[in-house]
């Protein structure tokens, strides 16, 4: 038992970020240690190829799927705010789940959860409009996938009027901010390498709900779920070294769904 006696936590990362001949990241490796995995869905990175070869892996090792829809960005990765109608950004969410859970199915899975991507996840915390966007997809897509969310966010709020399932996610290789939110990238040190560094943060925000922020004044921040970055090159040693940390510290490793 954890002091606040929670016994189990999911740990997700974003997979399948490559885009052609170009790869980035160990899906496989990360594969045999998250819980579930984010798959990016064409939009920020990957393709179809990718999308069906990462959905097959995470079926083999009975992790569940996630769509990790964004902004049409791949020049930038997803990580720049674009500024656009809030039905053209609900089309290409649905667009988005559409296409990695038919991926999912041709490799006997199926798209479990969503969860925004970068930018958009980030926007979505604070602007109502984007937030509702993300909201319509997926209520016209399949009301029953549960939404990973910034806690506090506006999508969070939104979804859950909607009726909609929320799953509060951490990150315990971003920097905070004293308002809960990440550090913008475009900040020194917003994103952590050092494993022992993230593998402090993810047992303190499993065991304590709590994370330290960048200038160093302590938080109190939910979660259900960790995530890792896939583009991170200190993901793997770091999942590994996590899921050893929590099971020490009597926490287990389980996906906030049943993988199909």
């Amino acid at each position: 038992m954890t002091s606040q006696g929670r016994v189990r936590i999911d740990l997700n990362a974003d997979l399948g970020e490559g885009f052609g001949r170009w790869s980035l990241g160990d899906d496989d490796a990360l594969l045999e240690v998250i819980t579930s995995a984010n798959v990016a869905c064409g939009f920020h990175a990957g393709d179809p190829t990718i999308m069906r070869r990462v959905c097959r892996s995470a079926r083999e090792r009975s992790v569940a799927v996630g769509a990790q829809f964004s902004y049409r960005a791949l020049a930038g990765f997803g990580r720049r705010p674009i500024s656009m109608p809030a039905a053209e950004l609900t089309n290409d969410i649905v667009y988005q789940i559409g296409g990695l859970d038919a991926c999912a199915r041709a490799e006997g899975t199926r798209v479990s959860y969503v969860k925004p991507h970068g930018a958009l996840n980030n926007v979505s915390a604070v602007d109502a409009e984007q937030a509702a966007a993300i909201v319509d997809a997926v209520l016209a897509v399949d009301a029953t996938l549960p939404i990973l969310v910034l806690p506090g966010s506006q999508l969070e709020r939104q979804a859950v009027a909607a009726g909609l399932r929320t799953v509060p996610e951490a990150f315990p290789d971003r920097a905070y901010g004293r308002d809960r939110q990440l550090v913008s990238r475009s900040m020194p040190d917003a994103v952590l390498h050092d494993v022992d560094a993230i593998v402090r943060r993810a047992v303190d925000l499993a065991c304590r709900a709590s994370v330290t922020s960048h200038d160093g004044i302590e938080l109190s921040v939910r979660a259900e779920s960790l995530c890792l970055h896939g583009d991170n090159a200190a993901s793997v040693t770091a999942a590994r070294a996590i899921a050893t940390a929590l099971r020490d510290n009597g926490v287990a490793l389980a996906s906030f769904v049943d993988p199909p």
